[in-house]
């Protein structure tokens, strides 16, 4: 690993603990008329906080940051997750993402040319991972993926489709608000 490459992975880190810890603040849902209180899960389950922190750490550890960016911003996208939605996206522009890919996740299948092969195949498999009640993992979409990454990197992007998962439903199931990164203050 290049120092360059050791100092990407290592930001990366930081950056997942920093974004995975802006959920540990006081919900500004509970100050919404209408809205119920939601737990503070970081405080409230802090071991299985630090370890989802420790799964999505460990998934995106040498994967191309740009192609960590859009697996999330996928799931996302179909899980329903505005606030992970806003803050992936957000960390996708400062990386240097093009506003027209960005642009383009939700609609990926009718926008390939925006895409790589394996960008692609990341993608598909997103998509049958997040809706995996619908109809499983197909074999097609599994030998695609497969076929663009090697066996180790393969095990990561599936973590990080796992962990992405994890944080859209933590999100989700604590009605954080999209706008509230509090990584920015």
């Amino acid at each position: 690993m290049t120092n360059t490459e050791h100092t990407t992975n290592t930001t990366n880190t930081t950056n997942t603990t920093n974004s995975m810890n802006s959920m540990n603040s006081t919900n500004s849902m509970a100050s919404i008329p209408g809205t119920v209180a939601r737990i503070d899960f970081a405080r409230t389950a802090p071991k299985v906080f630090r370890a989802v922190i420790g799964l999505d750490a460990a998934a995106r550890e040498g994967l191309d940051p740009a192609l960590v960016e859009l697996i999330q911003i996928r799931a996302s996208h179909l899980n329903g997750c505005a606030y992970c939605l806003h803050m992936h996206t957000n960390d996708a522009r400062k990386a240097g993402e093009s506003e027209d890919r960005l642009h383009m996740v939700a609609v990926w299948r009718e926008a390939r040319n925006f895409f790589t092969a394996k960008e692609q195949a990341a993608l598909a498999l997103t998509d049958a991972v997040t809706r995996v009640a619908d109809a499983g993992v197909p074999d097609s979409v599994y030998a695609e993926a497969a076929g663009q990454f090697e066996g180790g990197e393969l095990a990561q992007v599936i973590a990080l489709i796992l962990a992405i998962n994890t944080w859209n439903r933590i999100a989700l199931a604590t009605a954080k608000v999209a706008g509230t990164d509090e990584r920015q203050g």
